[in-house]
């Protein structure tokens, strides 16, 4: 934690109006920016909120944990060993010295870093357009935040200012309840400011702030809360279910009117193997590639977050989302005119048979070599079927339940597929609620913690141990650096 403070003015040096420190190296000299010379112009400030939307892009990570520490997928790769930690996920054998989890934290807190200082030095200047500014950053912070509280809980708050190594000694951690309270205020400010729709792809909105803030209380049971937000999202809001839910995650189909807020990438290197955090395509797409592939359509990747047959199974006869969710191999080279000619490798890190068919590396958006590292497929973080099953959910489970207007939200997700309509009530409602979420969101990164939330997680989740692995630990490197003190998480 020391170390990531005293390293921040390096990362703000990156701020610029694109994702990649590499190009603002060919716009102005290295180290030519610092706090005492930054935003005294208007552009100033957009640039450093690019910089702050920069961090967007490690979302693979938080969508890989999400699915691998479920029932939903496997780590997969090349072996046991091939990113050791998401094994340990896997298995639930993670402990304080993981290497995905202090990346997850140590960039989570650089996005917030940055948005900081953009609010430390709100006041310099005047002009139009500066609450739109504050806005996106407030949800960019609180995006971050959340990130943070829903991995391990208690967090230290840093707002509005950047500190001293001195400072981080004595920085301590945050009930989770505080931590919620800064996102729920920082998602109010940014509804309260920002339009519904941006002229800019991939800028934060209205709708995609009161999303998150519906989540938000979703995550702290905070039923009537929740549904008031995500109401709003869906009585007020320009979004609706796209007609294919079969091409909804493909290149050509993604600005679509489901997407609440995506992140956007592009096919271009950025970073590399040794800088993940540099990439300017979305790494999750090449890394579910097929391994060893050689073949139609699809194309050669490294076999990662493997479908499992329980989620295979969880989804019902005829239900079309189950091809599209999840590719299965061997199915698929079967009905191929050439199958003999088709061929792939079994990870030996694992092999299901099945792969994420949403985000999946496929010969026709392809980036940039490595491909592996530049898909241009854009993660979609919220979208609307999320928002209606959030809401659904919030109805049913509130004090005065009104299961009506569950089943209306549910049934308006399960019509867009042609599955019959639940006329369930009560807690039978809930738990097709919680089948939809499932289904539905496959392979997005929601499961794990939809099920850690309520509180399903020790039943569906094979090796998970009550009142430990609800939350992840704190990276042990960071508890070192900081010297403040931290106890760990329980249990780990």
């Amino acid at each position: 934690m020391k170390n990531l403070f005293k390293t921040t003015i390096m990362l703000l040096i990156c701020m610029v109006a694109s994702f990649s420190c590499e190009d603002y190296v060919d716009i102005e000299p290295k180290y030519t920016r610092d706090a005492d010379n930054f935003f005294k112009a208007p552009e100033d400030y957009d640039k450093a909120l690019t910089a702050a939307y920069d961090l967007l892009q490690t979302s693979y990570l938080s969508l890989w944990i999400g699915e691998i520490a479920s029932d939903n997928a496997i780590a997969g790769g090349e072996s046991v060993t091939d990113s050791e930690g998401l094994h340990q996920i896997d298995a639930m054998t993670h402990g304080g010295v993981n290497a995905e989890l202090r990346s997850i934290w140590r960039w989570m807190y650089a996005g917030i870093t940055r948005a900081n200082f953009i609010f430390e030095n709100k006041d310099n200047i005047d002009f139009a357009g500066k609450e739109r500014v504050l806005g996106e950053a407030a949800f960019l912070r609180a995006y971050y935040y959340f990130e943070l509280v829903k991995f391990f809980g208690d967090v230290p708050l840093v707002v509005d200012k950047r500190l001293s190594s001195d400072d981080v000694s004595g920085l301590s951690r945050k009930p989770a309840a505080e931590v919620y309270d800064q996102i729920e205020a920082d998602l109010t400010y940014a509804a309260s400011v920002l339009d519904w729709t941006s002229p800019v792809r991939g800028r934060v909105t209205k709708g995609a702030a009161l999303s998150l803030l519906g989540k938000a209380h979703l995550y702290q049971n905070e039923f009537v809360e929740a549904a008031g937000a995500l109401d709003q999202v869906i009585n007020e809001g320009p979004y609706g279910l796209f007609d294919d839910f079969g091409t909804l995650f493909r290149l050509d189909n993604e600005h679509n009117s489901e997407v609440v807020f995506d992140v956007q990438y592009v096919a271009l290197e950025g970073g590399s193997y040794g800088c993940f955090v540099c990439l300017e395509g979305h790494a999750a797409v090449g890394f579910h590639g097929i391994r060893g592939y050689n073949g139609p359509i699809y194309a050669d990747g490294n076999s990662y977050n493997l479908p499992t047959q329980d989620l295979v199974d969880e989804f019902e006869v005829g239900d079309p989302r189950l091809e599209a969710s999840v590719l299965d191999i061997e199915a698929f080279i079967a009905n191929q005119e050439n199958p003999d000619e088709i061929s792939y490798v079994k990870g030996a890190g694992g092999h299901t048979g099945y792969y994420n068919n949403k985000y999946l590396k496929r010969q026709d958006e392809l980036g940039l070599p490595d491909t592996d590292l530049t898909s241009p497929l854009n993660y979609v973080a919220i979208r609307y079927a999320d928002v209606l099953l959030m809401a659904a959910e919030a109805h049913n489970r509130k004090a005065a339940s009104d299961d009506a207007t569950a089943r209306l939200y549910l049934n308006e997700v399960r019509d867009r597929v042609d599955m019959p309509a639940v006329n369930a009530t009560g807690a039978a409602l809930t738990e097709a609620i919680y089948h939809e979420r499932r289904v539905e969101l496959s392979g997005e990164g929601h499961r794990f913690f939809d099920l850690v939330r309520t509180g399903r997680a020790a039943n569906e989740i094979e090796g998970f141990k009550s009142n430990k692995n609800e939350l992840f630990p704190i990276p042990q490197d960071e508890i070192d650096l900081a010297g403040a003190g931290w106890a760990q998480n329980k249990g780990y």
